[in-house]
């Protein structure tokens, strides 16, 4: 088994999470089996309750986790299919420690930081690592070096290598090498005081990886080397991608990381074949055709709050030669009418989302679809909205609603689960994780899909009203999907419309690069004939 550790330092927001994936993905190309792990320093036991604003999109995977984005990076970069174990917090550090020293496992010792703290990360470590089908794990460290919460992270990792022996290990560090414009150079100091703080601690890193906006030449690259005490070609440039993010495992390919990290781990592998992806990120960078979809969400501001939803366009685009133009709407905007807004765009995608803040503007926005027999794809919230319009405004229900946005509406077409009635904790308490879906026969989802069952991953508390079914499916709204049981509506359909199709689950948090999901494949095929 081989251990690689990616942390960081200077600022955040470098690019961690993506280094990681990317370097998975070539190790991947060598054939070797690869993992991936994330330690985040921040006290909440996961990311579930934390609003988009601060942390971007939550990721749910199989299990039912609420984890970090980065592990939507993992899974969509590679064949990995990650679960709770390949996400820790201190919270959750924290809290297991805490409840071992009240049942008394301890036998009475003084608990601290060290050993107990960091036993338990390292033995998250092991937890992977026992598992003899992976040959790599890559565990990536959040926060930046010297940040007082990623300190036992550290010390852990420090007291890993020592056991493990460093020729199983490579440490990865992420830096900053900033362009003073005044000065027309590029400068070094940060990442030699960040180095000097890593090996403080006692980590030194074998691979710098250097986030910079102009090229590193060869004399820079050698002050790095001799000041940060790395090789000459473990300084590797990170430039930001011209145009995708599926360009960066060509880049350090590029760069010759791959093969670096394999050297420094002893690994005898082949080269990549990297033509497939070359294929793909050719598709994304000159399509041969483009599309303009609106998406409305009320976290528009923030890039990484629809992160997933995002990639997940790009990867039914490519597979198209097509591509994306997004149009961004804030739903709040859209409060008081559509207003011309969505006139130009092929399709409209309404993304998931908690409370009524902007719900308005995505009932109008799905009314606009609704009559204009433009492509829509609702998703979670995105279903719900386009239940209360056509309940509204098709069934005449006219006080239709959700009851979480109205707990006294008198017609909640969409309604809180009998199992959540009861709920007074916010985390990890939502309906979450994979759960199958019974696809209707004759339906369009059955033509997407071509099955009758499919596993898709959720995380919601409200669910349609199975009251109003046959009310609303006598004017044209066919619930395409249910739970095995028949008792839950997951996925529904217009009879009378090209594509309006909505999902009460999270179909973004299973597409990739190449594989893009149905649903997002086939909504980009009707916006492309749509669009004529």
């Amino acid at each position: 088994m081989r251990y690689i550790f990616v942390t960081g330092g200077v600022v955040s927001s470098l690019g961690k999470g993506l280094a990681a994936a990317a370097l998975g993905t070539l190790l991947e190309l060598r054939g070797l089996r690869v993992v991936f792990q994330k330690f985040d320093p921040y006290l909440n036991v996961d990311p579930g309750t934390m609003s988009p604003f601060q942390h971007g999109e939550v990721y749910v995977l199989n299990d039912g986790a609420e984890t970090d984005l980065d592990l939507g990076h993992y899974e969509r970069f590679t064949n990995c299919v990650l679960s709770r174990h390949n996400n820790l917090t201190s919270g959750q550090v924290y809290e297991s420690v805490i409840n071992r020293e009240r049942r008394g496992d301890y036998l009475g010792k003084t608990v601290q930081v060290i050993p107990h703290v960091t036993d338990q990360i390292k033995a998250r470590i092991r937890e992977l690592s026992d598992e003899s089908k992976y040959d790599v794990v890559i565990t990536e460290v959040g926060g930046t070096t010297g940040d007082i919460e990623g300190l036992p992270f550290l010390e852990a990792i420090r007291q890993f290598i020592l056991e493990v022996g460093p020729q199983n290990v490579v440490n990865i560090h992420v830096t900053l090498v900033p362009y003073i414009k005044a000065a027309r150079e590029l400068k070094t100091k940060p990442t030699q005081q960040s180095i000097a703080k890593l090996r403080e601690i006692g980590l030194q890193p074998q691979v710098l990886m250097c986030r910079t906006e102009h090229a590193l030449d060869v004399e820079l690259r050698q002050k790095l080397s001799m000041f940060c005490n790395v090789a000459p070609e473990a300084v590797i440039e990170v430039r930001d991608v011209a145009h995708t993010i599926y360009e960066a495992p060509l880049m350090f390919h590029a760069e010759g990381l791959d093969a670096l990290v394999c050297k420094l781990l002893g690994l005898q592998t082949p080269e990549p074949d990297l033509s497939n992806w070359r294929k793909f990120v050719e598709r994304v960078v000159s399509p041969k055709k483009r599309v303009k979809i609106a998406v409305v969400g009320k976290y528009i501001d923030l890039q990484d709050a629809y992160k997933s939803i995002y990639e997940s366009l790009t990867h039914a685009a490519a597979s198209q030669d097509c591509g994306i133009d997004l149009k961004l709407i804030d739903a709040e905007r859209l409060q008081d009418g559509v207003d011309g807004q969505l006139k130009d765009v092929a399709g409209v995608l309404i993304p998931g989302g908690f409370g009524d803040r902007g719900v308005e503007g995505k009932i109008k926005a799905a009314r606009f679809a609704r009559e204009n027999k433009l492509p829509y794809l609702g998703l979670c919230l995105g279903m719900q909205v386009a239940t209360i319009e056509f309940a509204r405004n098709v069934c005449g229900i006219a006080s239709a609603n959700s009851a979480e946005f109205d707990q006294t509406s008198s017609d909640p077409v969409i309604c809180l689960l009998d199992d959540q009635r009861e709920v007074t904790n916010k985390g990890a308490s939502m309906r979450l994780g994979t759960w199958p879906t019974k696809i209707q026969p004759g339906t369009l989802a059955e033509k997407i899909y071509g099955s009758d069952e499919v596993l898709e991953r959720h995380r919601h508390r409200y669910e349609f009203n199975m009251k109003y079914r046959e009310q609303m499916r006598e004017k044209g709204f066919e619930i395409s999907g249910t739970s095995p049981d028949g008792s839950l509506a997951e996925l529904v359909e217009l009879r009378d419309h090209p594509y309006f199709l909505a999902c009460q689950y999270h179909p973004e948090f299973q597409s990739k690069p190449n594989k893009p999901h149905p649903l997002f494949k086939a909504f980009i095929q009707a916006a492309l004939a749509h669009q004529g």
